[in-house]
């Protein structure tokens, strides 16, 4: 988008146009014309640039040019961008969402022990190796974050050379075609969970492979830590132009990733003080995540491995699922976000849960703030309330509503209202680890210049310490592709897979059928049977006390061990006897049948 010189109606409805990529009119309702949350964002910063007031709340209450254009208040002739110094060879402070996953990483975390890291593919041919190394090398001088180290006392270094071991070739062209393909699927496996050690500067790796008949993969990894989903396409499409030209330089960047962190943190004082009241006058209402069927305890589960369900939605059905989105007045990002609660509703044992929002908020202080690599990225908690029977669009409508509200209030992240959260209560379950992530707006990940370079992107994976779901939305391919990335272990086997084939089947009803009735039941026949046999009270009780069965085996088979420690065992004959002893004491002191007695043990 263009920097704007005046916020007349006519600039403003441009602007509009510019990002709809179709002509728009004063009057025209934006929501209706499918102008999603992103969308809003990216405007409202765009026009705070050029003095006007606007919050990201008046957007998405007024909904027309004509109505922004009578709100916005140019402000004070102070430019936006702050005389913030900054000395770019010292340690900086982490953003909120990096000091999020610096933590993360440690092995003592619940679903820890992992980076945020993310894995992709891409199958070509022709790529050269040297020239590959070459223009790696050079996206490595013209992006500081990506020669950045993550110290031990939560602070990030940008360094002079960083720490890309150089590019690893792998030439499988003279294999068996088994061995190859095993080979791919081993670097595979390796590279899409692999732990880059940040502290030493290793924060991406590119790796080439070669194939056949000229054939070649591009394996490429980073941590979240230095880009997130924006920084991933602006480093692919900066690798792509330096590759493809390599004697075309690139214009220079003359702004930082540390500037504007200082500069943000500045300007966003006041904000965060209003919102963090927002926020904490809600937090002892607060709900957790959702109560979903694990297999195993999360707090059981370090360093996992995660899995990715995926759908591809043709370009065709996209706008079919917009349209019918416009006429309800929702946008198409809210559409996929309440599938995405109806789902995990009809799982979960919760109604009320919150749901984590990555948001994607570049402000732009500086006319290079779109150019750079770093983590933009904050967060929202938006509360879910399933536990009345709605129609789908009156959902939709209702998390709407209180996506505006709280998106007003961001400045006070929910990493803060987490942290918030975890100190007024001591039940841990009261963090939100299922994650919906929209990329709608911001196109797709992969453009044509990076295709064309490399290949097309045949393989994504993405983790994150101390997620258990992650629904990610992107434009790709002139359609939209939904992935599910899961861990594994955590879900009993089917489960996952059960609730991404109730999702995929629900947006299929939307594309194709009526809003208006009340959404189906989601479970699948073989869940429901589970739950009626587990709900089921009729059957007749064995007439006996808890203790009855233990005396029995007492009785039957004394010298089986019934207490095993490190240092001490303790049969059911010795047990029997201990418990014995100690009801006649308490029977001796007095102590009548449905008396109260009191049991104090040491922790442990």
């Amino acid at each position: 988008m263009p920097v704007l010189t005046t916020l007349t109606l006519d600039g403003m409805c441009a602007d509009v146009a510019a990002l709809l990529e179709e002509p728009v009119s004063p009057d025209d309702d934006l929501l209706e014309r499918g102008l999603d949350s992103i969308g809003l964002m990216r405007l409202a910063a765009h026009w705070a640039a050029a003095g006007a007031e606007l919050s990201f709340a008046q957007l998405i209450e007024h909904r027309t040019v004509r109505q922004w254009h009578a709100l916005a208040q140019p402000a004070a002739p102070e430019p936006i961008e702050d005389e913030v110094t900054v000395d770019p060879d010292e340690p900086f402070a982490l953003a909120t969402m990096q000091h999020a996953y610096w933590v993360g990483r440690a092995g003592d975390q619940a679903l820890g022990g992992v980076g945020a890291h993310f894995y992709n593919e891409f199958d070509g041919r022709q790529v050269d190796p040297a020239r590959l190394r070459r223009a790696i090398r050079a996206l490595v001088r013209r992006h500081d974050m990506l020669r950045a180290r993550f110290l031990d006392d939560g602070r990030q270094q940008i360094t002079p050379d960083g720490a890309w071991p150089g590019l690893s070739v792998h030439d499988l062209r003279d294999l068996p075609a088994a061995d190859r393909d095993r080979r791919l699927a081993d670097l595979r496996a390796t590279l899409s969970h692999r732990s880059l050690r940040v502290d030493r500067g290793e924060v991406f790796d590119i790796q080439l492979s070669l194939l056949p008949d000229g054939a070649t993969r591009m394996h490429v990894e980073i941590e979240m830590l230095v880009a997130d989903a924006h920084s991933f396409r602006v480093l692919l499409a900066d690798l792509a132009r330096l590759y493809a030209r390599p004697d075309e330089p690139l214009p220079a960047i003359d702004y930082s990733y540390p500037r504007y962190l200082a500069t943000h943190e500045r300007r966003r004082a006041d904000a965060r003080e209003a919102a963090a009241h927002y926020w904490r006058d809600r937090v002892s209402e607060l709900p957790g995540g959702p109560d979903l069927p694990v297999a195993v305890a999360p707090e059981r589960i370090s360093g996992q491995r995660v899995v990715r369900h995926h759908h591809w939605l043709a370009g065709t059905d996209r706008d079919r699922l917009a349209a019918r989105a416009r006429e309800h007045g929702v946008t198409l990002s809210m559409v996929f976000l309440t599938a995405f609660a109806e789902v995990l509703a009809a799982w979960s044992s919760r109604q009320r849960f919150l749901l984590n929002l990555p948001l994607y908020d570049r402000t732009p202080y500086h006319p290079d703030v779109p150019l750079l690599s770093g983590d933009f990225t904050n967060l929202l908690l938006l509360e879910v309330d399933a536990t009345d029977e709605v129609s789908f669009v009156e959902r939709a409508r209702r998390l709407s509503e209180q996506f505006a509200r709280d998106v007003a209030h961001t400045a006070y992240s929910g990493v803060d209202v987490l942290r918030d959260l975890a100190r007024t209560r001591s039940d841990r379950g009261v963090l939100a680890p299922v994650v919906f992530t929209s990329a709608l707006s911001l196109g797709d990940l992969f453009g044509a210049d990076v295709r064309e370079c490399f290949g097309d992107p045949v393989w994504t994976s993405s983790q994150t310490p101390q997620v258990w779901l992650d629904n990610q939305v992107t434009e790709r391919e002139g359609g939209l592709y939904l992935n599910w990335d899961v861990v594994a272990e955590l879900f009993p086997p089917g489960v996952s897979e059960a609730m991404f084939a109730a999702y995929v089947g629900l947006l299929t009803r939307l594309t194709h059928d009526d809003w208006d009735g009340v959404a189906v039941d989601l479970l699948p026949e073989r869940q429901r049977a589970v739950r009626q046999r587990a709900d089921d009270t009729t059957a007749t009780l064995p007439v006996r006390r808890l203790h009855d069965g233990f005396f029995a085996w007492a009785a039957r088979e004394p010298r089986r061990p019934a207490l095993l420690g490190d240092q001490v065992a303790v049969s059911y004959g010795e047990l029997a006897g201990r418990a014995l002893t100690l009801a006649g004491a308490l029977t001796r002191a007095g102590v009548a049948p449905g008396d109260a007695v009191g049991v104090c043990l040491p922790k442990g």
